[in-house]
């Protein structure tokens, strides 16, 4: 077992970018592994939904020509998590299309292996009706068979154990489907030997790149280095350095609770967990603790269409209309329901935001002053897209017009910045299961694949 072990976190979300010189200057401390996280659920549910990725592919490639090249130069492995995004198949396989453009085109050779994060319905639906599905948090409602059938794509967290299974094949590349994001990095930790509870806190820590640092950005590089009875972080780019604070406030970073972190089959604990300043750039780690929970689960994802929306962007200047502008948009949006009389409000939904009034904040805006100019966004979601684009250009056209006392014009209520001023934004989505599923054990819903490319050819 080494002394030491070196991971770089080249950024937060791969394809985000970074400054090549930090990922040099993390080169040239021969780390051992360079690990990525690749998605997130905060882009909300139409990325898993659509089968879309995150990010563009030429902002993907471009960071990962980089990583590529930067492992199999120190031949050392590229660990990838949560693959394209949202980490299912149709994410996955484009993340592996993209790597194998990449080995084709610079002739290299590399060791492959895929780990599969779909769940089939037929799997969820089974663990309903055995009681082994929990909604996530109290705002998610019990998870129904019918749901499972609406939902088009369903994925899971993993956790370190089908990421230990594919490092046992020491692949020069790792691809991970959904992952829990701490996984791909505690998982190589563990298996080189180094304590589990540093191991997942190191990956906690690193899985935003250099956002623990000062100034924080996910856009930067970070170096974690794992030891025996601590772990310790710094960024590679000169300009920023890692604080106490830093380090510390990152380490609950998306948690709802102050000191227990719940992963698959695990709960981190940092209760008695210190934080150490050990020079200007760097802190240490130390006394963190994990437990293992007595059954272990999964976190299920999916996402299933339920509408189609069309919205268009305008600026209001005209101070008689801002004073009444929420009473105006009543009253439009009464003129377009009788309008379209016909067709029933459960089929279609209009909404304004005024952005420069309280398009953040909505009702709960405490500072309710008039002010000199709105950003006005309307939005029409509606069960076709057809409908949704009809119902939208009646809404512009009426706001567009609409006489309001005190208007001396007859037109110029709304100033519009494109034309056409009408999107057509496509389908939308909502996660239908946002819930965990009891399992028998880590590694038996994660299948994984392998491959070989030898001088930019599949073998």
């Amino acid at each position: 077992m080494k002394d030491k072990l070196k991971i770089l976190a080249p950024c937060g979300i791969l394809g985000y970018g970074f400054p090549i010189d930090s990922f040099n200057n993390g080169l040239k401390d021969f780390p051992d592994a360079i690990i990525v996280d690749a998605g997130s659920t905060d882009a909300g549910p139409h990325k898993l939904g659509a089968g879309v990725a995150i990010v563009s592919k030429t902002a993907y490639k471009k960071d990962l020509v980089r990583l590529i090249e930067g492992s199999l130069s120190l031949k050392i492995p590229l660990i990838i998590g949560s693959a394209g995004g949202s980490g299912a198949r149709t994410h996955t396989e484009w993340t592996i299309e993209i790597i194998n453009e990449i080995l084709a085109e610079n002739e290299y050779s590399a060791k492959i292996s895929v780990i599969w994060a779909d769940i089939p319905n037929e799997v969820v639906s089974r663990a309903i009706h055995n009681n082994d599905v929990t909604p996530l948090g109290t705002n998610v409602p019990q998870l129904t068979h019918e749901l499972v059938e609406d939902t088009l794509s369903i994925v899971a967290q993993m956790g370190i154990e089908p990421i230990l299974e594919a490092l046992e094949g020491n692949p020069d590349i790792l691809i991970c489907g959904r992952a829990y994001d701490p996984a791909p990095f505690a998982a190589f930790g563990i298996a080189h030997g180094f304590d589990e509870a540093l191991s997942y806190h190191l990956g906690k820590i690193l899985e935003c790149g250099a956002l623990c640092a000062v100034p924080g950005t996910t856009k930067d590089c970070i170096m974690g280095v794992l030891e025996k009875d601590s772990c310790h972080v710094y960024p590679t780019n000169r300009d920023r350095r890692c604080t106490i604070t830093s380090v510390a406030a990152h380490t609950f970073y998306e948690k709802d609770h102050p000191y227990l972190l719940q992963g698959p089959g695990i709960v981190l604990n940092l209760e008695k967990c210190d934080f150490l300043q050990i020079d200007e750039r760097t802190v240490k780690i130390q006394n963190s603790r994990i437990e293992k929970t007595e059954s272990y689960f999964i976190k299920l994802e999916g996402a299933r269409r339920v509408a189609y929306r069309t919205f268009v962007v305008a600026g209001i200047r005209d101070p008689l209309l801002l004073q009444n502008l929420e009473k105006i948009e009543d009253e439009v949006r009464e003129s377009v329901k009788e309008y379209y009389i016909e067709i029933s409000e459960n089929d279609y939904n209009i909404a304004f935001i005024n952005y420069g009034l309280d398009g953040v904040m909505g009702k709960l805006e405490p500072d309710r002053t008039v002010p000199k100019e709105v950003g006005l966004l309307m939005e029409v979601t509606a069960k076709t897209q057809e409908l949704a684009s009809a119902i939208c250009s009646s809404l512009r056209s009426s706001f567009m017009h609409y006489g309001y006392s005190g208007r001396k014009s007859t037109s110029g209520n709304l100033a519009f910045p494109f034309s056409p001023s009408d999107v057509d934004f496509g389908p939308v989505f909502e996660f239908s299961i946002y819930h965990l599923m009891k399992v028998e054990n880590g590694q038996s819903m994660f299948p994984i694949m392998q491959y070989e490319v030898i001088n930019g050819k599949i073998n």
